[in-house]
């Protein structure tokens, strides 16, 4: 049985990769921050005995390395690194503050590369060696018409960068490394006049990740599989 690897769990498109995974006959190893936010979460994992939860907060990295330290050496088929915030404050020029654009960088951005370095064991033992990150149109440079929302843009267009360049790097290790965008999702992130539901958006992801071959190393991905610009 592949072992899946979905930070972020306890809500969202997390939750909802956990739904939906957890009928495939996979193992997953779901993680949350604050078992008091993840009842839902729980609930499931208590009807399904292919579900492991496990604490992780990414913006400690105390926290990822007691992490790493429970999964020991079991390996790891697909990372998907869900976890991410929008930050608070507020988005317009002239009134951002420093240390909410900092937080955010720090999950959004920093959190994903210093995670995966330590899980880089897990990774390599894997068969499958599939990293996914979840990241957003708003990275897109080349689609920013919008202006405003600095923070959330600016940890999303670096993030992309980090991936693009951890494609290069573990390439030859036969690792196949995308970003994808789950779409405008209603969540507690995306808002109630958002596009799609999370079933949409997740069904949509799974597919994408079923379907990755080795020469979609280092692409953006939308969540119906169609290619973002960077």
């Amino acid at each position: 049985m592949k072992n899946i690897l979905i930070t972020g769990c306890n809500r969202g498109i997390g939750l909802e990769f956990v739904k939906q995974l957890s009928l495939t006959g996979v193992n997953l190893i779901a993680t949350y921050r604050d078992r008091n936010s993840s009842q839902e979460l729980f609930a499931i994992a208590d009807e399904c005995s292919n579900i492991e939860l496990l604490q992780l907060d990414v913006s400690s990295e105390n926290s990822m390395v007691l992490f790493q330290s429970s999964l020991m050496e079991r390996p790891i088929d697909v990372f998907i690194n869900n976890a991410g915030i929008m930050g608070s404050g507020s988005k317009n020029f002239g009134s951002i503050a420093v240390q909410n654009w900092i937080e955010v960088l720090n999950v959004n951005t920093v959190a994903p590369l210093i995670l995966t370095q330590k899980l880089y064991k897990n990774l390599l033992n894997g068969n499958d060696k599939k990293l996914i990150y979840v990241s957003s149109k708003m990275g897109s440079i080349e689609d920013n018409n919008g202006g405003s929302s600095y923070v959330y843009r600016s940890s999303k267009t670096a993030l992309n960068q980090v991936v693009k360049t951890l494609s290069v790097d573990l390439s030859p290790k036969g690792f196949t490394i995308i970003a994808v965008h789950p779409g405008w999702v209603q969540t507690d992130m995306g808002g109630p006049n958002a596009l799609i539901d999370t079933k949409t958006s997740v069904s949509g992801l799974i597919g994408v990740i079923q379907n990755l071959k080795g020469s979609d190393n280092g692409k953006f991905f939308n969540y119906d599989g169609q290619l973002i610009s960077w």
